[in-house]
């Protein structure tokens, strides 16, 4: 259904796939959409568009437009430990 509406309260998962690709030590630290479209081959474009959109709403991903990074906070929690798979 490719018109359908993505609901982003069903894709937290996405949201997770993203912070972790995004949080990745063999990357730069920043990333293109088609990049993280890439890596996510297997994720819906929308839930990761989605998934972006309420990641930037609470500070979790920053970004200018043509590029997507983690935040310093998230970059902290994960070099604390509190993000892990």
């Amino acid at each position: 259904m490719p018109d359908a509406q993505v609901d982003p309260l069903e894709h937290d998962g996405a949201q997770c796939l993203v912070v972790l690709q995004l949080l990745r030590d063999d990357h730069a630290l920043r990333w293109s959409r088609g990049e993280l479209e890439r890596e996510l081959y297997d994720v819906d474009s929308k839930a990761i568009g989605v998934a972006l959109e309420r990641l930037r709403e609470q500070g979790v991903v920053n970004g200018d437009g043509e590029r997507v990074w983690a935040s310093a906070c998230a970059r902290h929690l994960d070099a604390m430990g509190f993000i892990c798979i």
